[in-house]
């Protein structure tokens, strides 16, 4: 699965999280409209409630890309 089908599903969902980098808390309809299209074709897994993290080539998990977090309201 790509990046770009796990934030569309988290989109179509309206899922009450944010995703979470090194740097802030993203909206996923802010990743998929900002992300260059080499990245959202990154082959990744979404561990509900937890992370989306990156496959390298050997189909192993590698860098957890986002952390996932309630949303505050």
């Amino acid at each position: 699965m790509s990046l770009r089908e796990i934030l569309q599903k988290i989109v179509e969902g309206g899922d009450a999280i944010v995703l979470s980098d090194s740097e802030k808390d993203w909206e996923a309809s802010d990743l998929l409209n900002g992300l260059s299209e080499r990245i959202l074709k990154t082959r990744a897994h979404h561990q509900q409630g937890m992370y989306i993290a990156e496959i390298n080539d050997g189909g192993y998990l590698g860098r957890v890309m986002y952390r996932v977090k309630q949303k505050i309201s």
